[in-house]
């Protein structure tokens, strides 16, 4: 893992937030074509609870979803891809 700066910021925060945003919608999608993690979360969680997803490998399709305590990994190639996609069309 590494520290510092690299140089220019590559995003700004409006686009951080359109990636958050566009991510939170991907993983909604997610949820309905089955990817949802239900058989994974612990017995009596909020199902009102924030959710954050983070992608942390882009061409492997990594997500990182944290909820309360916890975190989840999922990998989805095609889920990257087309986040990906509708960031740069925006």
């Amino acid at each position: 893992m590494r520290y510092g700066t690299r140089g220019a910021n590559r995003f700004s925060r409006r686009r951080v937030l359109a990636i958050a945003a566009t991510v939170g919608v991907g993983a909604t999608t997610a949820g309905v074509a089955g990817l949802s993690l239900a058989g994974e979360r612990e017995p009596g969680a909020d199902d009102g609870a924030p959710l954050v997803v983070s992608l942390r490998d882009a061409k492997k399709g990594t997500f990182d979803v944290f909820t309360g305590g916890s975190k989840h990994t999922i990998t989805d190639a095609d889920l990257a891809k087309k986040l990906l996609k509708a960031v740069k069309k925006g």
